[in-house]
């Protein structure tokens, strides 16, 4: 697994600020929330279990090795 730079409990909003090129890999995982209000209070978690997610782990690995590679 790539280094750990954005963990779950992130809110949205900062790993897409922080990490701009998590934005495809958010979409990719059906997380279309980047635009949303909702993205600015909610953590990564939150948002994948909200979209019926349940095993986050592909998402956090690929968010983490995009984030490794900025």
């Amino acid at each position: 697994m790539a280094e750990e730079l954005i963990s779950k409990d992130m809110i949205i909003e900062e790993v897409v600020r922080k990490y701009p090129k998590t934005v495809p890999v958010f979409m990719a995982h059906g997380l279309h929330c980047i635009g949303c209000h909702v993205a600015n209070f909610e953590t990564v978690e939150q948002g994948a279990t909200g979209h019926g997610m349940t095993d986050i782990t592909p998402l956090m690995n690929d968010l983490n090795k995009v984030a490794s590679e900025e």
